[in-house]
């Protein structure tokens, strides 16, 4: 079962522009200066020659790249300004192109990726373009499938960081956190329990709940759509297996909850509701 208010108050997070961009530095001019890593894809063009145009290469486990005309070139931690200017320089030294004018695009970003795992609708590695922050990669992700108990933040020499999705999703800028390539984000599905409500309801069935919040039985009957108009408000019943594996029965008069009349009755696990139908 999905948690739409979770996915929804994503949504409204992502629409939220990011703070550490001012109007001067926007996310494009600082994808330029992200540096070329490993088995990251670059393609390489040279203004006016035809034979030199859209050159897919990508960078070896030793930094490299290997292009026509040339050697093998380093290329790891350059800017991709850095490398057209190196790629130039080259290409004059060597008297390949007069006036070359190089043009470089990371076109797959391999190294500045972070992994995302767990329980969201598509797991995997995500590209960090600019300064991409926790929510966003979750988002992308296509948010979360189930209900949530924590995510927990993964990177290399430091101690694993467990973030509370509540607190995460209430908007603490805190917790939000600009992510690092490798980082690996773990989405922890919380348990769940099943609650059973049948009889005189809309949508009679198997309720999953979160363990850490389970329903009244008023607010499972509302999650289950509700007293039908049949519905004999006073005639429901809870049936429960007792410690000891017997059944137990508990009939609850549900108009004097909603009068206020009495508490709402707590469930638990594995609890069957019937709410009966009224005799005419």
């Amino acid at each position: 079962m999905r948690n739409k208010a979770w996915v929804f108050a994503i949504g409204l997070l992502v629409l939220t522009p990011v703070a550490t961009f001012s109007q001067e530095n926007q996310p494009e001019r600082f994808v330029r200066e992200f540096r070329i890593g490993l088995w990251d894809v670059l393609e390489v063009s040279v203004y006016g020659e035809e034979d030199y145009s859209g050159i897919r290469v990508q960078v070896t486990e030793f930094g490299r790249i290997k292009l026509p005309l040339l050697e093998e070139v380093d290329v790891l931690g350059l800017t991709q300004g850095g490398l057209e200017n190196k790629l130039n320089k080259l290409f004059i030294e060597k008297q390949l192109f007069q006036n070359p004018s190089v043009t470089v695009l990371v076109v797959e970003r391999q190294s500045q990726r972070a992994s995302i795992l767990g329980a969201v609708a598509n797991p995997g590695r995500y590209e960090l373009l600019g300064r991409q922050k926790l929510l966003h990669v979750v988002a992308e992700a296509g948010g979360f499938t189930t209900f949530v108990g924590r995510i927990t933040l993964i990177r290399e020499k430091q101690d694993p960081l467990h973030i509370s999705i509540d607190d995460l999703v209430s908007g603490d800028e805190r917790l939000n956190l600009p992510l690092q390539p490798d980082d690996i984000v773990y989405v922890r599905p919380e348990e769940t329990a099943l609650i059973f409500v049948g009889g005189a309801v809309g949508s009679p069935g198997a309720l999953e709940v979160p363990k850490s919040n389970m329903p009244t039985l008023y607010r499972a009957i509302i999650q289950a759509g509700g007293f039908t108009e049949r519905a004999s408000k006073g005639n429901v019943k809870i049936k429960r297996l007792s410690e000891n594996g017997d059944e137990v029965i508990i009939s609850v008069n549900a108009k004097n909850i909603e009068k206020g009349d009495m508490p709402d009755v707590e469930l638990k696990e594995g609890d069957v509701i019937i709410v009966a139908d009224k005799i005419f």
